[in-house]
């Protein structure tokens, strides 16, 4: 279900910089709230768009995404595949706001929705005497499904090696 209050903050904000709420624009964000852990591409964002909006393009899904990201209400995320993926950004964040686990072997991406580098922050501003306006944090090993896979195929091999 579409959160209508937040698409209506987005439409006043898009309005506030000089912008329509298009229906392309809105069939976008919407796509970006029905799948807001996807940390989807701009390629996956203009399929799940075309099935409601089919006369889109994917010049449109980019332009709009481009301007999300100008006015921060999606984050640019790479995690080291090639690929640039959208994350909404959670209402009232004044940043990157949620940190990721990306799984090394499978691929998957978790979120973690506290922002543990609070006070590292603070640390850097003091000590350095750097005005922190954003960060963001991915951590890589391997998630829990493919550790119990590798054991398992672990434990298969050394009963093979038994027999």
């Amino acid at each position: 279900m579409v959160d209508q209050a937040y698409v209506k903050k987005i439409k006043a904000q898009l309005h506030q910089a000089g912008f329509k709420l298009t229906p392309q624009r809105e069939a976008t964000v919407v796509s970006l709230l029905q799948n807001e852990t996807g940390h989807l591409s701009a390629e996956e964002v203009y399929l799940l768009v075309k099935e409601s909006t089919p006369d889109i393009g994917l010049a449109t899904v980019y332009r709009t995404l481009e301007i999300l990201t100008e006015l921060n209400i999606v984050n640019k995320v790479s995690f080291n595949d090639g690929l640039i993926r959208y994350d909404l950004r959670r209402e009232g964040a004044q940043h990157h706001f949620h940190h990721h686990l990306q799984c090394m072997q499978c691929g998957k991406i978790q979120e973690i929705h506290e922002d543990l580098l609070h006070d590292v922050e603070r640390l850097v501003e003091q000590q350095y005497h750097f005005e922190v306006q954003d960060h963001k944090l991915t951590f890589q090993g391997l998630c829990a499904d493919c550790q119990r896979h590798n054991r398992e195929v672990k434990a298969a091999a050394a009963q093979e090696k038994k027999e």
